[in-house]
């Protein structure tokens, strides 16, 4: 009755008897399914009957070409069925919001409602994928749905590898099933340049490849390089149609024009552009360059005809103008910068960049456009119009939303998807990191730190997929679709649930990869969690069990609760899901040492980025990979010096102690200046204190060990000095470097 009398009422009435008809008759005996919709829709009604309707007619409706696409398998089954079939009835409502929309399936008809027709294809979305994954007859379900953030957006890089216009269309494709209303499409950077421009032909002859690119991770010494030209740069004609077909699916298409760094591909073509005249050369490797834009009348007349030729391409009102990573040297060395600051009234380089990008912003401004840059366009004073993307942390979006900007959350913590996903060994090569799917889920996009009038400046969040370690469009989908579901949820609705989302990945990733769609799946592998540092040994626990599934030892008891390790023999541990495994076992390799039975003190906490299984992951006797940081075993400390104590109950004979340490300079990880150990007797007695002041490693691993002489402890305390700012031509400069600690094995 409620579906029937909706057809004849004023929509908005309708909705509010719906409402209260339910709240108050329907009895459920189980929680509502939301019938695999993925984002997470707010409102789902469901009387527990199905329709009569067992077919689309796309005889009824006017559908984009988009529209048409994604429902093609189902209108092929009306057109050869005697079955009952209905067409969807569409009508924009003022009443709501611009992406709210109402699902309506009732005994005999479709209907969806919306205040835009970008919210009539949300609906339509929703709409298919309960026709996807649910199945014909379907449930007779109400549906009101609206996002809680206005900015949902996905990013590509496509300069450090490059992808091409169908490829990128498949992406618009997978950000419109998952309702994305942004696509920030990284388009300049050190390592290529790849949009045309007509006014600056070098730009596509010479900015637009690299004579060969970096084999392996940027850690591996030496460098080795393929020998191989590479590059490519889309047309004017190719980027309208890539616009074009976005707009058709509601995606705002946001490019970034890096500035004033990253900027060595252009400087190749024109090296007039820089502070140091050149020669340049278009980037081989990845990285932050010391040649950057030199802030002169040159440069903004260039930059000036860049952006006139990308707003005639982008109608959206926003350009990214970059603004990150921007080393200060080659300014610091100029005679002009020198000179422009004094003309300028200029204290610092930071100033200098701040004026570069008040200077651009101004002239964006007057076409009609507005500009969002990485957060450290806050350095030396905000431009006044400008929006900020959050990216090393919230504290920039914190800053900027205090200062009435516009933000957009893009942590590198949650949102970078070149991170590891996995801690298989076998996973590819990725520039670091860990973020599985289950961080990515939780994210709140939101700090909690704002007051409530402030919260109201956050704008969204974003995912990002930059692309030094992947090559093609295969691994894209590898690295961003999966997480990029998760995302979805994550921008789209404040109340999730991650068990019932788990239960729709499945479905969607079978979906995906009956498609010929490459998307990782791993929540089927096993997830250790460990227990220790508490004195009281080792225990380890299993996250995420699929509902039904049980872990199974090696040795056949089964492992729901937990299983506690042995402190007294070295020995390898495999652990399995019962029944039909989908990952690969389990294998823990435990190294018992006096360590594992200690209590533990760390000061201070390890960054809430990598923080491992929290400070007792240095002595739970398994080590780390030796290959990648981050992940349950790296702790990583960034910029500071590091204080450890470990405590026993009962004086240990020691003999020797052991440090390990991560080594990636190109990811801003050094070793330690330097460690020292005070051994601590009975009553806190100091008995010994030895330090390390030459800590070194060829490979990524460094460890240093101390010898203790078999002596009673009952304390070791560390102090760990942090290698301290980078230096000026490395990776990060100026920037306090990260410290990652693995294991402290006690002999």
């Amino acid at each position: 009755m409620i579906y029937n009398m909706y057809t004849k009422l004023n929509q908005k009435t309708v909705s509010t008897i719906i409402l209260l008809i339910v709240a108050v008759s329907m009895v459920i005996s189980q929680k509502i399914p939301d019938f695999g919709i993925i984002p997470k829709p707010e409102i789902v009604q469901w009387n527990g009957k199905y329709s009569e309707i067992h077919n689309i007619n796309k005889g009824t409706t006017t559908f984009s070409q988009y529209e048409k696409n994604i429902f093609e398998e189902f209108f092929a089954k009306a057109e050869n069925s005697s079955s009952k079939s209905a067409g969807i009835l569409f009508d924009i409502d003022e009443t709501f919001q611009d992406e709210e929309y109402e699902l309506n399936i009732s005994k005999s008809e479709i209907r969806i409602n919306g205040g835009s027709r970008k919210s009539l294809q949300y609906g339509l979305t929703s709409l298919l994928q309960i026709i996807r994954f649910h199945g014909f007859p379907l449930p007779e379900v109400y549906i009101r749905d609206k996002p809680a953030l206005r900015y949902r957006g996905m990013h590509l890089d496509v300069c450090r590898h490059f992808f091409s216009v169908k490829e990128v269309k498949k992406y618009l494709d997978y950000l419109a099933y998952y309702k994305y209303n942004h696509f920030h499409w990284h388009l300049t950077e050190d390592q290529g340049w790849r949009i045309e421009i007509k006014k600056y032909p070098k730009l596509q002859e010479i900015a637009a490849y690299r004579k060969e690119t970096l084999i392996g991770h940027y850690s591996d010494k030496p460098h080795k390089f393929d020998g191989q030209k590479y590059g490519g740069y889309y047309t004017h004609d190719e980027i309208r149609e890539i616009v074009a077909y976005a707009s058709e699916r509601h995606i705002s298409v946001i490019p970034e024009i890096e500035m004033p760094g990253h900027a060595l591909a252009a400087l190749a073509a024109y090296p007039e552009l820089g502070c140091g005249g050149g020669p340049y050369e278009v980037a081989t490797k990845w990285g932050v360059f010391e040649d950057v834009f030199c802030p002169t009348e040159e440069t903004f007349s260039f930059l000036e005809g860049v952006i006139d030729e990308v707003i005639s391409l982008f109608p959206y009102q926003y350009i990214h103008i970059g603004g990150d990573e921007c080393p200060k040297e080659s300014w610091e060395k100029s005679a002009v910068c020198r000179d422009i600051m004094k003309k300028n009234g200029l204290k610092d380089t930071h100033e200098l960049q701040s004026y570069f990008i008040k200077r651009m912003e101004q002239y964006i401004n007057a076409k009609g456009r507005k500009i969002i840059g990485w957060d450290e366009i806050l350095e030396g004073g905000l431009a006044p119009n400008a929006t900020v993307m959050s990216w090393r942390g919230k504290e920039g979006g914190i800053q900027a939303a205090r200062e009435k900007h516009d933000v957009i959350m893009t942590p590198g913590s949650h949102c970078y998807f070149d991170y590891y996903q996995s801690e298989s060994p076998d996973e590819p090569v990725a520039i670091g990191g860990y973020t599985p799917l289950k961080k990515v889920y939780h994210w709140n996009p939101v700090p909690t730190e704002l007051k409530e009038a402030e919260k109201k400046y956050i704008w969204g969040g974003q995912a990002n997929v930059w692309t030094e370690y992947i090559k093609t469009f295969d691994h894209v989908e590898y690295m961003a679709y999966a997480r990029g579901m998760a995302m979805s949820e994550a921008l789209w609705h404040a109340q999730k649930a991650y068990a019932e989302f788990l239960k729709k990945f499945v479905l969607h990733q079978e979906y995906w990869s009956g498609q010929g769609v490459n998307v990782a799946n791993h929540i089927f592998e096993i997830k250790p969690v460990f227990e220790s540092g508490n004195g009281k040994g080792v225990f380890v626990q299993f996250d995420d069990i699929p509902e039904g599934k049980k872990v199974i030892h090696q040795y056949g008891d089964t492992s729901e609760s937990g299983f506690r390790f042995s402190l007294v023999e070295k020995c390898s541990h495999q652990f399995f899901v019962d029944g039909k495994n989908k990952s690969k076992p389990l294998q823990i390799v435990f190294h018992p040492h006096l360590g594992a039975r200690s209590l533990i003190k760390i000061d201070p906490l390890p960054s809430a980025k990598y923080s491992g299984n929290g400070p007792g992951s240095v002595v739970n006797g398994v080590s780390g990979s030796d290959h990648k940081y981050g992940g349950t075993e790296w702790l990583g400390f960034e910029g500071k010096d590091v204080r450890i104590s470990l405590d026993w109950e009962k004086p240990q004979k020691i003999s020797k102690v052991t440090l390990r340490f991560f080594k990636g300079e190109g990811q801003w990880i050094y070793l330690p200046r330097m460690a020292e150990m005070k051994i601590l007797g009975k009553n806190g007695i100091l008995l010994k204190k030895v330090s390390n002041k030459d800590i070194q490693a060829e490979s990524k691993i460094a460890t240093i060990v101390f010898e203790v002489d078999a002596q009673e402890v009952s304390t070791l305390q560390f102090l760990i000095q942090n290698y301290g700012v980078i230096p000026n031509g490395a990776q990060g400069a100026g920037h306090g470097a990260w410290l990652f600690i693995d294991e402290i094995v006690v002999e």
